[in-house]
C-alpha cells in the first residue's frame, strides 16, 4: 500500500518524503542511477540523502561512538564529516517526521540504547556520511532541466530492496513510462 496518492509527480512540485531519481541519461557519474530521499525542501533550498550508495564499512567502524553494524552509506558530496540517519523507529526520541513511516535523526543516547538491545538493523535504519544539498531554486532548475524524476512512492521501499536494486524498483513501482525507464541500459552504447 502506498502512502501517497500517485507514485509520480508530473508537476515538478517537491516536498519532504519524495524521492529524486537520476534520469537514465544523466551524465554525472556521481549521480548515476542515484536515489535521493528529500528530507527538507523550502524556498531557501533542499536537503536530501542518497539512499542507494552503501560503503564497505559499518557505522561502528566509522565512529567509536556507536556500536551499530549497519553499513554506512554516502549521503552525498556535501559535508562528508557529518553523519545522518533515517529510520522507521517511531519511539526514537527527537526524530523528525519525513513521511508516515520514515523519520530522520533522533536522540543519540536513545539510539545507542536501542542499538545495544539489538533493535537497530538494516531493515529499520540507514546511516549516512555527508548529504546532498541545493541552494535556493537550484533543485527547481535541475528539475526544469529534467535531471531528476520525482517519485511519491512510499519511502519505506528503501528498506525493502537491496540498494543496487532500488532505482529500478522505484521506477517499476511508478509504472507506465517509468517502468520502461527501469530497463534502460546503464551504457546504451553497449546495447
Amino acid at each position: 500500500m502506498q502512502f501517497f496518492d500517485s507514485p509520480f509527480n508530473d508537476d515538478n512540485s517537491i516536498q519532504a518524503g519524495y524521492f529524486l531519481l537520476a534520469e537514465p541519461l544523466l551524465e554525472d557519474p556521481n549521480f548515476d542511477r542515484t536515489v535521493i530521499l528529500v528530507c527538507q525542501h523550502s524556498k531557501e533550498g533542499a536537503f536530501g540523502l542518497i539512499v542507494n550508495r552503501p560503503t564497505e564499512i559499518s557505522v561502528s567502524e566509522a565512529t567509536d561512538l556507536l556500536e551499530i553494524e549497519n553499513k554506512l552509506f554516502v549521503g552525498g558530496p556535501v559535508e562528508q564529516t557529518t553523519m545522518h540517519f533515517l529510520h522507521t523507529i517511531s519511539e526514537l526520541d527527537d526524530s523528525l517526521i519525513i513521511s508516515k513511516d520514515i523519520f530522520w535523526g533522533g536522540d543519540f543516547d536513545s539510539l545507542q540504547n536501542l542499538a545495544l538491545k539489538g533493535k537497530i538493523t538494516d531493515q529499520n535504519a540507514r546511516f549516512f556520511v555527508g548529504y546532498s544539498g541545493w541552494s535556493e531554486l537550484q533543485l527547481e532548475a535541475e528539475l526544469e532541466n529534467n535531471t531528476w524524476i520525482i517519485s511519491k512512492v512510499n519511502p519505506k521501499i528503501m528498506f525493502e530492496h537491496k540498494p543496487q536494486e532500488l532505482w529500478n524498483a522505484i521506477l517499476k513501482e511508478m509504472g507506465g513510462k517509468y517502468k520502461i525507464y527501469s530497463n534502460y541500459p546503464t551504457d546504451p552504447r553497449l546495447n
